[in-house]
């Protein structure tokens, strides 16, 4: 056992947020801790971190139970590092006692010179510590991780503070991963990583040693990771085997288990108060009444499952049918900035979409995925290329950072705005579709979340009837029953979907093609993301294959040159085999002075030889005259094996 959660409570404001929860986490354990935003995840892993206290109930509540040797490592999304160091300095932190050590040892090397015995000693003890802690092993380990997570050689000396706010929880997570805690408490991991290095990071977590409490809307990395899936709901815990597919089948069944049982217990507390509120007042059936109601009140009341999201639900249709060809983008640049500071990302982009197709565009950050949708949409210019949608072509985009949203306006105003022929009672059912209801829709647009702000995205985007979507990073700020909604939604659409999204699982629900953007330009792939998945560790395979081909090739070749020049003449052959045999001559020649000169050092302590000046004297010669005989064969093995 690592650590232990008893009986945790949080209140916030009257209301409870987090109630009698227990978790235990074991030496193994891959946790993925998941719930709906505002839920009490993030409360949760900073009570367990000791950041905030829980609140109690009884004076046994609220525990949290650390083994000696439990270490913790905690990436928050907001991840705090020295911007005055530089990216090597960050990382070199990690390993401050081996440094120090190490340095140690630099300066006791200028000092063993003197023959000092207890500096000696400190030495060979400070050495094998290094040794056995891996020392030697720092700048390897710092490189490994830095390129896994995206890192340049350029980039290792560059100040934090020169990083993007992405950047630096990339940093955040490589120095995590260094100090190797055996417990890593990971809050949105995967937020602001690419295909790549997230793939990089799953392979890596996976092979690590280290307990895993994972707080992520990311379903694919909990996939990949996780043996068991603790849900938040309603302010308590439950604990799921297996990993999040796993746990969507266990939360179906038991909420149909728990349905059936609360309609069963419904039906019996119905029928038993039925019965106390007939006959109580009546003398001869009281007596029975007092029992049944007694009856009652031990019962442990079933809680009424929670109305699964999906049915609130979203539902994206059109009226105007669109022709079978919609888009066709032909040598195109994509590009940022203007004038001289315009910077080509993507030269001559060429593809078609068509009716019903639903195209997911994939890529590294910063490749252009964003600006891709908008030079399409005609919000920012292209000055090369044809991009053109066919006629009866009605257009809905959806922004990431909801830019096209008016920030005074408030949430009623905005759609009020957008379509002012409708009335109250239908925009407020719209918006009950996407969760904001009550006094909720007379918020200003400024004081939303980002996921209330993408909801009332959807909310527009639902109005607009558009045959044709065009969706940037539609699951950023959404939590996981949401992002369920929203998939549901689009898998219904039968409108043609483009859409940018980091998303793999999202990727893989919806994606019937992809388009994937790389620096060499835009390849268009004609299957899902399965598929692609599949193609890609096959070309990786296929790469590392003729790769080690060519090294053996290269090895065969260099043993073949040194076949050729291994040629020798009689003389020579002979002079090797000379040389040989009085290599062997010599060190057995040294073995046996070496076994002399210890019995000679043996000699030394006698009493009867160190009590003895003459005796000594002759003793000490001895020796001396077999270690010059001993360096003497050593140098001279030494020359012939430089011969060799």
């Amino acid at each position: 056992m690592l650590l232990k959660a008893i009986k945790i409570h949080k209140i916030y404001n009257g209301v409870p947020l987090l109630t009698d929860i227990d978790l235990q986490i074991e030496d193994n354990d891959r946790i993925g801790l998941i719930g709906a935003n505002g839920c009490g995840k993030s409360t949760l892993l900073k009570i367990l971190l000791g950041e905030i206290l829980p609140d109690h109930e009884l004076e046994s509540d609220g525990q949290i139970i650390r083994a000696n040797k439990t270490s913790v490592g905690y990436l928050a999304q907001s991840a705090s590092l020295d911007s005055n160091l530089t990216v090597w300095e960050e990382m070199q932190s990690v390993f401050a006692e081996l440094l120090q050590v190490q340095n140690r040892m630099h300066v006791l090397e200028n000092q063993l010179a003197d023959n000092n015995p207890e500096l000696t000693e400190e030495y060979d003890k400070l050495s094998a510590w290094f040794l056995a802690n891996e020392g030697y092993e720092i700048d390897v380990k710092i490189k490994t991780v830095l390129f896994g997570m995206g890192f340049s050689q350029n980039d290792f000396y560059r100040p934090v503070s020169s990083f993007s706010g992405g950047e630096k929880t990339r940093l955040a997570i490589t120095k995590l991963l260094l100090e190797a805690p055996n417990l890593l408490i990971l809050d949105e991991p995967t937020n602001h990583l690419d295909f790549e290095t997230i793939q990089w990071l799953e392979e890596y977590l996976q092979a690590s040693k280290s307990a895993l409490l994972i707080v992520s809307h990311d379903r694919y990395f909990l996939d990949k990771l996780c043996t068991s899936i603790c849900e938040i709901e309603r302010g308590k815990l439950t604990r799921y085997k297996g990993n999040y597919s796993a746990y969507m089948i266990q939360k179906e069944l038991a909420v149909e288990r728990q349905e059936k049982e609360y309609m069963l217990q419904q039906k019996e507390i119905a029928k038993l108060e039925d019965y106390v509120t007939r006959n109580m007042a009546r003398a001869s059936t009281s007596k029975s009444a007092k029992s049944r109601q007694k009856q009652l009140d031990k019962i442990e009341r079933i809680e009424k499952p929670i109305t699964k999201q999906k049915k609130a639900g979203l539902k994206f249709d059109y009226e105007i049918e669109p022709p079978l060809d919609v888009l066709e983008v032909r040598n195109a640049d994509i590009s940022v900035g203007e004038g001289n500071s315009r910077k080509i990302l993507l030269e001559n982009l060429a593809f078609t979409v068509r009716r019903g197709e639903k195209l997911g565009i994939i890529g590294a950050n910063g490749i252009g995925k964003s600006t891709l949708l908008k030079e399409i949409l005609n919000i920012l210019p292209h000055d090369k290329g044809i991009i053109k949608f066919n006629k009866n072509v009605k257009i809905g985009y959806f922004d990431q950072e909801s830019m096209n949203l008016n920030l005074l306006n408030t949430v009623i105003d905005e759609l009020h705005d957008r379509f002012p022929a409708m009335l109250d009672g239908e925009i407020r059912n719209i918006l009950g579709q996407v969760r904001i209801t009550g006094e909720d829709v007379f918020k200003p647009i400024s004081a939303l979340s980002g996921g209330e702000r993408a909801r009332v995205c959807f909310a527009l985007l639902m109005l607009e009837h558009a045959n044709v979507m065009l969706l940037d990073e539609p699951t950023n700020h959404l939590d996981l029953p949401m992002k369920e909604v929203l998939e549901e939604a689009l898998e219904n659409y039968t409108g043609t979907l483009l859409f940018v999204s980091h998303d793999r699982y999202f990727l893989k629900k919806l994606a019937t093609q992809l388009l994937e953007l790389t620096p060499e330009g835009a390849v268009l792939h004609s299957y899902g993301f399965e598929n692609y998945l599949e193609e890609k560790a096959k070309a990786k395979i296929s790469a590392q294959i003729a790769q080690q081909e060519q090294k053996l090739a290269e090895e065969k070749k260099k043993k073949q040159a040194n076949a050729n020049n291994s040629y020798r003449t009689k003389a020579q052959r002979s002079a090797d085999a000379m040389r040989r045999n009085r290599m062997r001559e010599l060190e057995q020649e040294i073995e046996n002075l070496e076994i002399k000169i210890a019995e000679t050092e043996e000699k030394l302590v006698l009493p009867e030889i160190c009590t003895d000046y003459q005796k000594m004297q002759k003793v000490c010669a001895e020796l001396e005259k077999l270690k010059n005989q001993s360096e003497a064969c050593f140098m001279e093995l030494c020359e012939l094996e430089e011969l060799s």
